[in-house]
């Protein structure tokens, strides 16, 4: 698997999600979270800014069906998906990230056609990246 390569802006991010917490950027003046991480607030400008921990809890927004994978380490896990989630608590926030039937499970390891647009998921961590995993009733 590809590793993240965090920059001066998303290292923080990267830091929590290796402890299991996800974290999104807040303008430390005005309240306003952002990701992707960056140095300016886009709303007032300001430089000032905090990490603040979110539920983790959200909905797929979207998705894709990787057929055939782009990159060929990828292929023995192909099918596999790749969702963009809709945080709750974050609602203008979306993060890009794999949909697994549980923390650690290989890509591939829910079918692609058990992915909905509007499922119920929430975050968990696995070798320091987050997955998402559907949100039981």
């Amino acid at each position: 698997m590809l590793r993240p390569v965090p920059d001066t802006d998303g290292a923080p991010f990267w830091e929590y999600a290796a402890q299991g917490e996800l974290r999104v950027q807040a303008c430390a003046a005005c309240g306003e979270l952002r990701f992707p991480p960056r140095p300016c607030c886009p709303l007032c400008q300001s430089f000032e800014s905090e990490w603040r921990r979110v539920s983790g809890r959200g909905r797929v927004w979207s998705y894709v069906v990787a057929h055939p994978p782009l990159l060929p380490d990828y292929a023995a896990q192909a099918p596999y998906n790749v969702v963009v989630v809709e945080l709750d608590d974050a609602p203008r926030i979306r993060l890009v990230g794999n949909l697994v039937a549980g923390a650690g499970q290989p890509l591939g390891s829910l079918p692609p056609e058990s992915v909905r647009i509007g499922a119920r998921v929430r975050a968990v961590f696995h070798d320091g990246l987050p997955q998402w995993v559907p949100e039981r009733s």
